[in-house]
This record gives structure tokens, sequence and C-alpha cells, in this order.
């Protein structure tokens, strides 16, 4: 039979590393129960009676699917989904396949579809839910080197607003989250320096405080809020100025040999 527990039940993917890992300790020392996914569960080896680490592949309707029916058996509802799962290609467009972005978009964007379709029927039933789906600035502005990462991201975002309208009278929440540059393995292709980017726990304890909410576009802070602002209103000049700092800094790390 399902616990009582009131505590929300929660899952995310993409939570062994990097701002998904951060999100997840830090959603159970508020108290959450957390279902957390990824294809390694090594960085979740902690002992917790709130916590389900899971090996799966968000490709996978059928691991995706075995996953929700646990989580549905051990504490009888879905409150809330997080689409963290990334895979980021750092390859010029005529040095890649179209291989390469069709498995960017299995991961970036069906992934998230097969998470949705999975949850979706709980939270219909339950009549509310809540699901934050992962994005980013480069959606909107481009970077040099990802036209598979940055698609899926444009995609993410029109999809969640679709998703939003279609849901909002069922009581179920689309909305983005959106991190600012930060020190993980999806950019570190990038060729910017460690130091000019977020450290990931910081970002994922202040995005986890953020979890829940019904904006329709959350970021960790005011400043990344700002950030976000001025890369959706001037697209075109942000996305020359992330090209001109990402080639600046490949350029000086050439040089200096590192």
């Amino acid at each position: 039979m399902p616990t009582q527990n009131p505590s929300r039940v929660i899952i995310i993917t993409g939570a062994n590393n990097g701002i998904g890992l951060a999100m997840t300790q830090s959603l159970l020392a508020m108290g959450d129960r957390v279902a957390a996914l990824d294809l390694a569960t090594d960085n979740l080896d902690q002992p917790s009676t709130n916590l389900l680490p899971f090996r799966c592949d968000v490709t996978c309707p059928e691991q995706i699917q075995s996953v929700v029916d646990e989580v549905l058996s051990k504490w009888g509802r879905v409150d809330i989904l997080i689409n963290n799962a990334c895979l980021a290609l750092f390859i010029l467009f005529e040095e890649r396949s179209i291989e390469d972005i069709r498995r960017e978009f299995e991961v970036n964007y069906f992934g998230y579809l097969n998470m949705i379709r999975a949850v979706l029927p709980v939270m219909k039933k339950q009549g509310h839910g809540v699901v934050h789906n992962f994005s980013s600035g480069v959606g909107y502005t481009g970077i040099p080197g990802m036209t598979g990462y940055t698609s899926t991201k444009g995609a993410i975002e029109s999809l969640t607003r679709t998703l939003a309208l279609e849901y909002a009278s069922q009581g179920i929440v689309f909305n983005v989250m959106h991190p600012p540059l930060t020190r993980t393995k999806s950019s570190s292709g990038l060729g910017v320096p460690p130091e000019m980017m977020a450290d990931p726990v910081v970002v994922g304890r202040k995005l986890a405080r953020r979890v829940g909410k019904t904006s329709p576009v959350l970021t960790p802070d005011l400043s990344n809020g700002f950030q976000l602002w001025v890369s959706y209103h001037f697209r075109v000049q942000m996305g020359k100025l992330l090209a001109m700092m990402t080639e600046r800094a490949k350029n000086t790390v050439h040089v200096s040999g590192k």
C-alpha cells in the first residue's frame, strides 16, 4: 500500500550528476520524496527512505513506465516531474551527421515527451501536477557548434507553452527552468573557462527551492532572470556575443597550451 506521507512525490531525470544531483540532494533535505533517474546511479547511493534511484534511459518508454509504476506502488502519486536529462554534442554543422542531431532530439525532446506521457494520466486522475522542463538561453540565441542542442531547447520552449495551454483547465502546470551557464558535463565542450561558469551545486540548490512554482519561466535568482530576459529580447546580439566569447576562450586555451 502507498504511504500516506504528505511530502511531495517528485520524479527527476538526469539526477546522477551536476545540477540534477544537487537538486535531488536538496529536495531530499527539504523532506520531499524523490525518484531519481539516470543512466547510472553511482552518485545516488545514499541511505534514505525518501529516495528511489533508478537506472533508466529516457529514450525507452518501457523503462519509464516501469519506473512510474513502481513510484505509484511505493508512494501512490506523482506531484512533480522535472525533465533535466540532457545530451549536448559540440560538433560543427558540416562535421556532424544527421544521426548526431537525431540522438540529441531523442534525449532532449522525445525523452521529455516520453516522461510526460508516462506521468500525465496520473496527474489528470489526481487533478493536479507540475512539469518542469529544463531549457537554455541558447535556445533563443543559438551558439556555434551546438546545432542539435540549441534546436532541442527551442523545441522544448514551444512544447512547454503549448502543453501549458492545453492542460491549464485540468490543474496541470507546465513551465521551463532556465539555469545559467554551469560547470556540467553538457557544457564542457564549449571551451569556456570553468571559473566563468556557475557552480552546479549552488545552481541546483537554488532551483530546488523553485520546484513546484507555477510561473511560466523559473530561474535560480533575479540576476539569472535578468540575463535570460536580455537573451530573449536581444537574441541576435546575445548570440553574436556568446559566439565571440566562446571563440576567444578557445583561442586562449589553445595559446596557453592547456
